[in-house]
């Protein structure tokens, strides 16, 4: 177990730097690579002509295609809750990174507030890059028309919201405060992160997720809250999937 504190030994520093690594390859680094390598495609593609699917139907049989959205709800969320778990084995607890009783105002009020100031810019950003070319048409959801898909599309957003921001914010952002690195060098570095794993949806979704990840990083540096990133998250992601979900077919600027 590593200390809790900054005053870590050589050999803890070490393991720390592993940990961060390992727990990267396994998830949000990963994603960057291919992130980046799907981008490279579609600029050499026109990136202006392609269509990116956030949520694929992943089978044409609707049982598999179920069982299959729910194995991606649970990766999510167990990429989430490894990092927890390590974080607690380490002496940081579940309060500690601001996962402690979830309250009404400043976690669920806040997440409400957040969501706001990030998902109505965002629809803008994305519409003004598309107008541009250097974003992909994005697809929020491409589920048929099932009992299943609102409670699926729901989950999936949850689990979005779970695994970014408690990986890139409560467990990289803790990790990095261990090895003493700069809070603003830390927070640039969870915000890069970020952008980059969406950069496969173009530049323009990888600039505006960079800034998603400034004001939450900040406001989790400030305030030492995760749930209102989590519910920020949450309804940003639900909207944008139900929405298109239930609104596509009705109103063709969505595209």
């Amino acid at each position: 177990m590593t200390a809790p504190e900054d005053d870590l030994t050589d050999e803890q520093r070490r393991a720390v730097r592993i940990e961060i690594a390992i727990v990267l390859a396994l998830s949000f680094a990963l994603s960057a690579y291919t992130a980046v390598l799907h981008l490279i495609e579609g600029v050499l593609l026109g990136l202006s002509g392609q269509t990116v699917a956030l949520n694929p139907s992943r089978s044409p049989f609707g049982f598999i295609d179920l069982g299959l959205n729910l194995a991606a709800v649970i990766q999510l969320l167990a990429w989430g809750s490894l990092a927890v778990y390590l974080l607690w084995r380490s002496g940081f607890g579940p309060a500690r990174i601001g996962l402690g009783r979830i309250r009404w105002r400043p976690d669920v009020l806040g997440g409400v507030g957040l969501a706001a100031l990030i998902g109505i810019p965002g629809l803008a950003l994305y519409q003004i890059a598309r107008v541009l070319g250097v974003n992909a048409a994005v697809e929020p959801a491409e589920l048929y028309d099932t009992w299943w898909r609102i409670p699926t599309l729901l989950l999936l957003a949850f689990a979005n919201g779970w695994a970014e921001e408690v990986i890139v914010v409560g467990f990289l952002l803790t990790r990095l405060k261990q090895l003493r690195i700069n809070p603003w060098l830390a927070l640039a570095i969870s915000s890069l992160l970020r952008g980059a794993y969406h950069l496969y949806q173009g530049f323009g979704a990888g600039l505006g997720n960079v800034a998603m990840g400034m004001i939450f990083g900040y406001a989790w540096q400030r305030t030492g809250r995760l749930w209102p990133l989590i519910v920020a998250h949450t309804l940003i992601d639900a909207v944008a999937f139900v929405g298109y979900s239930l609104l596509a077919g009705h109103l063709g600027w969505l595209r």
